[in-house]
Order: structure tokens, then C-alpha cells, then sequence
């Protein structure tokens, strides 16, 4: 995979002013994530490791992009800051026009809960709970009525073409079928985005196609999707790749200009 370290990861001029702004401007409603300058040091036994060493993203709403990179290249530190699991030494992270990179704990739980979806590699299903209740789970914990609860979970599988299996329980789905449960879950309180985190990491390469055309088919509904692999043929499925190394972006690209790199 031969990827270019100096491209510029601001591949446009739209992108390049929204995070050269201002410390402290926000960002025009277009855009659902712009990180500006982001660091996260941390203290290993008296030695400090800089997971990200000054993070420019800008993300539209509406977009399908993947983050990869190699092991220890600061993906999964990333991902963890896009998905307000953790705070930035440095830097600022605005969520759907929230500086949320100056948020407390407590905060930022209320942010996840209302602006985040995630989904897992490991499905994190209650076995004895039907799909439909397994989605309506984050609705429960909101505090939804119980008509409310159970027809916004049931769009929510039709969404993901498991209108058929609401009523099975995890052990008589199959593996893509227990995601596509996982994936409603995480739509069901209409997140600002949708962050999946290695979604295909414990499916085989035929059930990793068909999860790969569902957030295909949300994306062209118009939900913001992020995807984090060190799968390069997963990260292509995505209209928009952004790769890491070593704490750094070394490359933004288009699908089709990252399907060309990987290719040679």
C-alpha cells in the first residue's frame, strides 16, 4: 500500500478553512465534525507516548468515512475522541457545532448518549432479549414510553432489512444478522453519527459484504457514517478514507483515489 505521508489530509479549501478557524469558532451547521490541532499524550510509568501528535479532520454531515491505519498508528485514540470516550491533551474537537473538547465527564456521557451510535465488532446483544427489545434498550434508559420505545425500534430494523426477525432472540440469528440488530440499536435515538468500530472484525468475508452494503444503504439515506478498520478492502467500501501513522494523518482520500493507491 503506497501512500503518499506528506498529501495534505485538507483535501479541499472548504475543509482547510473550517480548521484553520479561530481557536473557539464554530464551525457552520455543514459540518458534524472538525477537530482542529488534537493531541492526546499519555503517561506510561514516567514515559509519555503521544498517540496523536495534531489531528486536522473535518467531516460533513452526510458523509461515509473510514479511519484506518496500522497497529499503533492512533486510530483507536481518535476513535475514542470522536466518540467522547476520551478527552484531547490539546486541541479542540466541535460535535455537531458543541465544543466538546472542553466538556466533563458528565457532559460528554450526555453527548454520547444523544449524538453517538456505536457499534462494536463483538455485537454486545442480551442473549435472552428479541431483537426488538434489544433495540429498544437505549430508548428504555431514556426513559421513551413504552408504544414509542417499540415503534421507533421496529423502524429502526427495517432500516437494516430485519423487519422479519424482531421477534428472535441473538442465538437464532446468524452472525450478519446479529450486527444488523447492533447497527438498529445504535440508530434508534437518531445519532448526529454513526461510529463503528472494527464492524466486520469477527464475520467472515461474505458477512463483512453484507454489513458493508448496509452502512452503504444508511449513508445513502443520508446518516453520518465513521468507520474505523485496519482492513484495507473494508476502509474502501467508504466514499472517504482517512489514514493514520504514527499519531499523524498521512493521507484523506476519495474511495476511488484510495482503491488506486492500495491497488498499487
Amino acid at each position: 500500500m503506497n501512500i503518499d505521508a506528506h498529501e495534505s489530509a485538507l483535501s479541499t479549501t472548504a475543509e482547510r478553512q473550517v480548521v484553520t478557524m479561530d481557536a473557539g469558532a464554530t464551525p457552520s451547521e455543514d459540518w458534524v465534525i472538525v477537530t482542529r490541532g488534537i493531541r492526546r499524550d499519555y503517561d506510561m510509568g514516567g514515559e509519555i507516548v503521544h498517540a496523536l501528535r495534531g489531528v486536522d479532520v473535518a467531516i460533513k454531515r452526510n458523509e461515509y468515512v473510514a479511519i484506518m491505519g496500522p497497529s499503533g498508528s492512533g486510530k483507536s485514540t481518535l476513535m475514542n475522541v470522536i466518540g467522547c470516550l476520551d478527552t484531547p491533551t490539546a486541541g479542540e474537537y466541535w460535535l455537531n457545532g458543541m465544543l466538546v473538547s472542553s466538556k466533563d465527564d458528565d457532559e460528554l456521557a450526555r453527548v454520547r448518549n444523544r449524538e453517538i451510535g456505536f457499534v462494536f465488532q463483538t455485537f454486545n446483544l442480551l442473549p435472552r432479549a428479541t431483537a426488538l427489545h434489544n433495540v429498544e434498550l437505549p430508548l428504555v434508559y431514556a426513559g421513551v414510553p413504552s408504544a414509542e420505545r417499540k415503534q421507533r425500534a421496529m423502524q429502526a430494523l427495517e432500516r437494516v432489512q430485519l423487519a422479519d426477525r424482531m421477534d428472535h432472540r441473538p442465538n437464532e440469528l446468524s452472525g450478519g444478522q446479529r450486527q444488523r440488530v447492533a447497527i438498529a440499536r445504535a440508530l434508534v435515538n437518531t445519532p448526529a453519527i454513526l461510529l463503528a468500530d472494527e464492524p466486520t472484525g469477527n464475520l467472515d468475508s461474505g458477512t463483512s459484504q453484507e454489513i458493508m452494503r448496509v452502512f452503504e444503504g444508511l449513508a445513502e439515506q443520508g446518516q453520518t457514517v465513521i468507520m474505523v478498520t485496519h482492513e484495507a478492502d473494508i476502509a474502501a467500501h467508504a466514499r472517504r478514507v482517512v489514514v493514520l501513522r504514527d499519531g499523524r494523518i498521512a493521507s484523506d482520500t476519495r474511495r476511488e483515489a484510495f482503491a488506486a493507491q492500495i491497488a498499487g
